[in-house]
């Protein structure tokens, strides 16, 4: 068939991009497109995951348990949208654990969406960033099954997950995850938390990279530029969970003792 090739190329496609499909065969209109996608939709080859966005299911396999990438579906939510936080993580290869919540970046995203045991979830890009015209700022495209997907790379995944504990799971989650990473560009880890312009979070980067001093080859010219603009008085760690905690006077941070002294990491 004709269009076999667009969805051999396209496992998940929005309508836009069928669209332009049938335009460059010359088939236009909407009728057109509503009566193909209806088709393939009664032979089970397509899949509907939410309005204007479907999945390709190969011939023969079953519509209702075939695996349709939760990346891909993510990443074509919108058309800006970019993976970020602990689906960043995932993506790169360097999550603790895997999480059926998925998070992306957009300008405008779509109400939460649930697709079988999956739910996707969009934030807007953060406030400074759109005020500097920087929202691509640490991203990168990737290769996925032959479609491109937007992530943000892991200096930028460093800082936002650290910024938005509650998109990226608890505090071991988080610390184990990042521990998995061997290397970070650093000027960049530190331009980035400037840029976003929060004191906590600011804190929290310098009280990692601090923390990794020694694996992570962190200079004094990492730290200072951080330690300038951290809370004048004490934050805590996750504002959202204030549990008493241990001050760490260089940062202004009151972090949780399990976390400071790594309990998780006890064996009973």
């Amino acid at each position: 068939m004709k269009h076999e090739m667009f969805f051999r190329i396209h496992p998940v496609f929005t309508g836009e991009e069928f669209n332009d499909h049938l335009s460059a065969l010359g088939e236009t209109g909407p009728r057109t497109r509503e009566s193909l996608l209806n088709y393939h939709r009664r032979t089970g080859h397509v899949i509907l995951i939410r309005r204007g966005l479907y999945a390709v299911i190969p011939t023969g396999a079953d519509p209702d348990s075939y695996p349709v990438d939760p990346f891909l579906i993510a990443a074509r939510l919108t058309a800006d949208a970019v993976l970020s936080h602990h689906t960043a993580l995932e993506v790169h290869g360097y999550a603790y654990s895997i999480r059926e919540h998925l998070t992306y970046l957009a300008s405008l995203p779509v109400p939460p969406v649930t697709f079988r045991s999956n739910v996707f979830r969009g934030v807007t890009f953060p406030r400074a960033l759109c005020r500097a015209g920087k929202e691509d700022f640490g991203t990168i495209a990737f290769d996925r099954v032959g479609l491109e997907v937007r992530v943000t790379c892991l200096e930028r995944t460093l800082v936002d997950v650290l910024d938005r504990p509650d998109l990226s799971g608890s505090w071991e989650e988080i610390w184990r995850s990042l521990e998995a990473i061997e290397f970070f560009d650093l000027d960049q880890v530190v331009e980035y938390a400037l840029l976003l312009g929060n004191a906590t979070t600011i804190a929290k980067v310098g009280f990692y990279l601090q923390q990794h001093r020694e694996s992570l080859m962190v200079e004094e010219s990492h730290l200072g530029p951080l330690r300038d603009h951290r809370p004048r008085q004490p934050h805590y760690l996750d504002s959202s969970n204030r549990k008493s905690g241990k001050v760490v006077t260089d940062w202004n941070l009151v972090v949780p003792v399990d976390l400071f002294e790594r309990t998780w990491g006890e064996v009973l």
